[in-house]
């Protein structure tokens, strides 16, 4: 839990928010699932209530809700394998730009570095997607990575940027409170 949200798991009857944000054309851009039916988003939703806690080298999806209402507002899952994760999230529309995605990370690294014994987390980003990766790099994370034309998404052969974050500089960001301030 955060200031202004809470993590927890999908339900059944955040299908219809979830469908409604992840097949928006600007939200799924960059994005690799798109469900293209609210029956896709129930049967993920239902997938994943399969899964009580994480499995090595499986994704895992939790639900960004709103603290108060607990209204679903977005989705981040995390797939961990021989000591790193890997990272991803989504925010509908109406609450994007308002630090709430580096809040919910700020949240999940806490967790994963603390809790899980991660060692290195790390994400995947179009480089078309300016503000990912500004939240990326806000949230202390450095680019390692720019491959050329590299992943052939939807018919295009796109570039993708890998971040990457180790968990003893992220304990220096987080004793000097870094990343979740400048969300606010």
């Amino acid at each position: 839990m955060t200031a202004r949200l809470r993590l927890d798991a999908l339900r059944q009857g955040d299908a219809e928010a979830l469908f409604r944000y992840r097949a928006d054309p600007e939200v799924c851009r960059y994005q690799g699932w798109r469900p293209a039916a609210l029956a896709e988003a129930e049967r993920f939703i239902e997938d994943q209530s399969a899964l009580a806690e994480p499995v090595q080298a499986q994704w895992f999806q939790r639900a960004i809700r709103d603290r108060v209402d607990g209204v679903l507002i977005g989705d981040v899952g995390f797939c961990m394998a021989d000591g790193q994760a890997e990272f991803g999230i989504t925010l509908a529309p109406a609450v994007q730009g308002k630090g709430l995605a580096r809040e919910a990370l700020h949240a999940l690294f806490g967790w994963l570095f603390g809790g899980q014994g991660i060692h290195r987390v790390h994400a995947s980003v179009d480089p078309r997607n300016a503000p990912s990766m500004a939240m990326l790099q806000a949230l202390g994370m450095r680019k390692e990575a720019h491959f050329r034309e590299s992943l052939l998404f939807r018919g295009e052969w796109v570039d993708d940027v890998v971040f990457g974050l180790l968990a003893r500089e992220w304990a220096d960001l987080a004793a000097k409170g870094a990343g979740i301030a400048a969300s606010r």
